[in-house]
């Protein structure tokens, strides 16, 4: 890995979705808006659901957005012959996939802070925990979501196959993570395998520093989000194809 190549990896994917006006709009806009559409649903509700179920939404928003506009992305560049005139030049699998996180990671920075200092200020969420600490655990989630999106887009040949991942691999994690029911409240064999999804992980690190539980437990979610961060970028650099047959 030459991190020269991986910066400029960075900067080219940069550029590019800074001439994406609607790309630009999705990733930055949209989380905000269904943050804000939450709230409204709420506003007349007393009882604190919004406090509740907004910490886990703001791991879930910037986490579906960012998988779906990184693996469309990704696959775009495959199959319009990009990667494979990136992958001739003296540059390795990783750095690529070094780049293309790196650059959606900036995004994320960005996304998880506009959608939280929304919430936190203009929706008026309260938590018990930093502010700091839910924005960043709020930008960790968002480049799960690139990762998991950098991985998955190896598998499918066509922008509508990169979207139907969605419901294969988000939309069950969504169902288990906690959200609707809680975790230790789920069947045995559900328990059992929201304990091995990623997103599971990631909302309860948000939902505990919004009722201010112990840092060793916010901690170890932390640890194992970035843990499957890690793993989805080495597997995406592993699976990285020139081109879709």
């Amino acid at each position: 890995m030459t991190p020269r190549v991986t910066l400029a990896v960075t900067a080219r994917v940069l550029t590019q979705l800074r001439r994406d006006h609607r790309a630009l709009a999705l990733l930055l806009v949209m989380p905000c808006l269904l943050m804000t559409l939450l709230a409204w649903i709420f506003a007349d509700s007393h009882s604190g659901v919004f406090d509740r179920v907004a910490p886990g939404l703001l791991a879930l928003f910037p986490f579906i957005v960012m998988f779906l506009v990184t693996s469309v992305t990704t696959l775009r560049e495959r199959t319009g012959g990009t990667l494979e005139r990136l992958l001739a030049m003296p540059m390795g699998r990783l750095d690529l996939i070094l780049g293309y996180a790196l650059a959606f990671g900036v995004v994320a920075c960005v996304q998880s802070a506009l959608a939280v200092a929304l919430s936190v200020g203009a929706l008026g969420l309260n938590i018990a925990g930093s502010v700091w600490l839910l924005g960043a655990i709020a930008v960790l989630d968002a480049v799960l979501g690139t990762a998991l999106g950098l991985f998955v887009s190896a598998f499918a040949r066509t922008e509508f196959q990169a979207v139907q991942f969605l419901p294969a691999l988000v939309i069950p994690q969504m169902l288990l993570c906690g959200l609707l029911v809680a975790r230790d409240q789920l069947p045995r064999a559900l328990e059992l395998v929201s304990d091995v999804l990623p997103l599971s992980y990631a909302v309860d690190a948000m939902t505990a520093v919004s009722t201010g539980d112990a840092t060793w437990d916010i901690a170890s979610d932390i640890g194992v989000v970035a843990a499957f961060v890690v793993g989805f970028v080495a597997l995406g650099a592993l699976t990285l194809r020139r081109r879709t047959p």
